[in-house]
């Protein structure tokens, strides 16, 4: 089972629009409402690759409750711990050639919610090959989250994949995840180096025992134990990029999951990032692209020396 982790879930909304302009009026072309938050869009993309997958993380209110009920609308298993705070809602307006998007911070987590979620969270561990953490932590959460579910996870036997930035990703270095799996953003605000080789290095000196950067259009680049690689997509895809690395972590996760050598892992996660931009919504992936892709993905190794791990 991929075990996913969204302590910050959300309900997505997304409008679609001709043209984004600021300070106008837009005439909104459609509009879709459903669960969101980097895991649980993991958890989508996983689940169409044919994993077992579990959804947990923090809802609450009015919001949380439409969460759930989207959820079990898509056939994902709910595991998400009640809080007496809203549950946050995005916004993400697209115009077919980008995304802009506008996030709430979240519900105020107590600490007696936090101390239930790690209970719970130690129970789904147990049944779980992979366990991915993925986003923002709401507030009252510590910030040394990832790290704790990290060192549950691997004392229950399971490999870790952790999606985050700054000091929330920082602190997780030292429980040594499997995966760190920043974009350049997040990589700039976690280490302060815009360079995806340096930083990937950076990042696994600090713990990490393999990075995964991505680059938008210019695809990702991977740090590991086997060597050092860049993957790159046939073209640039024009769509909504908003899922695009939470495809890509689904991927190395599902790598993971079948223990299959970086490389393969790295076409994949490419592929599939690339297929997601097609896709409508986040969570969701052109599949005859993502079949297509797989073989038309550019590999150059970059450096062929083993980290020491």
């Amino acid at each position: 089972m991929i075990l996913t982790v969204t302590l910050n879930a959300a309900l997505d909304v997304t409008y679609t629009v001709d043209a984004l302009v600021p300070y106008a009026t837009h005439r909104i072309g459609s509009v879709t409402a459903r669960a969101g938050g980097k895991g649980v869009n993991v958890a989508r993309v996983a689940a169409a690759l044919g994993h077992e997958t579990a959804v947990t993380g923090f809802a609450g209110g009015a919001t949380g409750t439409a969460i759930r009920a989207e959820l079990a609308a898509a056939g994902l298993r709910d595991e998400l711990v009640a809080v007496a705070a809203e549950s946050r809602r995005t916004a993400t307006v697209v115009d077919g050639v980008d995304a802009t998007g506008f996030h709430e911070p979240g519900p105020e987590v107590r600490t007696t919610e936090w101390s239930a979620f790690c209970a719970s969270f130690a129970g789904l561990a147990r049944a779980a090959h992979v366990v991915v953490c993925s986003g923002s932590l709401p507030p009252g959460v510590p910030l040394d989250a990832y790290a704790v579910l990290v060192d549950i996870a691997r004392r229950h036997g399971a490999r870790t994949v952790v999606d985050a930035e700054g000091s929330s990703l920082r602190a997780a270095l030292a429980a040594r995840p499997d995966i760190v799996k920043p974009n350049l953003a997040e990589l700039t605000a976690t280490v302060g180096i815009t360079e995806p080789l340096a930083g990937g290095r950076a990042l696994c000196a600090a713990g990490a025992r393999s990075v995964v950067v991505s680059s938008g259009p210019d695809g990702l680049l991977a740090v590991t134990g086997e060597g050092t690689w860049r993957a790159r997509p046939p073209r640039r895809i024009r769509g909504n990029p908003t899922g695009a690395g939470d495809a890509a972590v689904a991927a190395l996760a599902a790598g993971l999951v079948h223990d299959a050598p970086w490389p393969r892992r790295l076409r994949d996660a490419t592929a599939l990032s690339a297929a997601a931009v097609a896709a409508p919504l986040a969570g969701e992936f052109d599949a005859p692209a993502y079949h297509r892709m797989r073989v038309e993905i550019s590999l150059e190794e970059l450096d062929a020396t083993h980290l020491d791990r």
